[in-house]
């Protein structure tokens, strides 16, 4: 039988331990050197428009370097890879509507949590002045969620952790359930949460089912455009507000997407790879 090309690692709590200590030391690296520059050449680097997304990158690019060098390589003897393969292009007809559909369910539930009050207001605004500040500079704001995002976050949480529980031999549907939630959690806020949570769990069937991460990134990119430009236009995430139409609406165009194209993908067609 041909070997795989792929390790087959697992993810344990010692795996998510050296995600964090990597991202930690990468992201300090860089505030270390701003902080450098700062005596030294009297520029304070992190007032720059690119210093947020440098320093993001290399959280990141931190936390995949430790887990491959420290987890992958010690206990595969394989260095960390991923198939990032294109697929015909008929499944992209049905995994595109399904994301919609799931983006559209979500914005309705999220809709449901308290932006006001003596707790939820005040976070609320906190949270907002964080998106105002990204949204000041529409190309870092691009690149950063809409290229970056998608990048590493689906290389972290659905290609180390997803499929290192499933390696583990946890049960596909919890293993992308667990992925989701720790995804919706990093966030930090529950009106992201939600989306987060629930977005992940399609982006995690589609990597199950085409054994592709170029998909689930794909999928991750086009929810983060859409955000992007309807923050940017219309100063909300809200496709009901964009549209002018109820968030009721909204939730049932969102069912009747989700269901007809998860049928498709899922169960008509039965859209199912293997990663050589």
């Amino acid at each position: 039988m041909e070997k795989s090309r792929y390790p087959k690692f697992t993810f344990t709590w010692i795996g998510g331990i050296v995600l964090l200590a990597g991202l930690f030391i990468g992201t300090m690296a860089v505030y270390f050197f701003g902080s450098f520059w700062k005596i030294a050449f009297r520029e304070n680097l992190e007032l720059k428009d690119w210093f947020l997304m440098l320093t993001n990158a290399a959280g990141f690019l931190t936390a995949i370097a430790f887990f491959d060098f420290f987890i992958v390589r010690p206990s595969t003897g394989k260095k960390l890879n991923f198939n990032f393969s294109p697929t015909n292009f008929y499944t992209y007809l049905l995994i595109f509507p399904m994301m919609i559909g799931m983006m559209f369910i979500s914005e309705f539930i999220t809709s449901l949590i308290p932006i006001t009050g003596p707790f939820w207001g005040k976070y609320y605004e906190y949270f907002s002045q964080l998106m105002e500040k990204l949204t000041l500079e529409p190309v870092i704001m691009i690149i950063m969620t809409v290229i970056m995002a998608p990048l590493f976050e689906e290389i972290i949480f659905r290609g180390i952790i997803q499929k290192g529980l499933m390696n583990k031999g946890v049960d596909p549907r919890r293993a992308i359930f667990y992925a989701s939630v720790i995804f919706g959690l990093v966030h930090g806020n529950p009106w992201q949460f939600v989306g987060a949570v629930l977005l992940g769990c399609v982006l995690g069937l589609v990597y199950y089912k085409t054994k592709s991460l170029l998909l689930p990134m794909l999928l991750h990119g086009f929810n983060n455009l859409c955000s992007s430009i309807l923050v940017t236009y219309t100063k909300s995430e809200s496709f009901a507000d964009a549209f002018k139409i109820s968030e009721w609406i909204i939730l049932i165009i969102g069912i009747v997407l989700f269901s007809l194209f998860y049928y498709l993908f899922t169960k008509k067609n039965k859209v199912h790879y293997a990663e050589i």
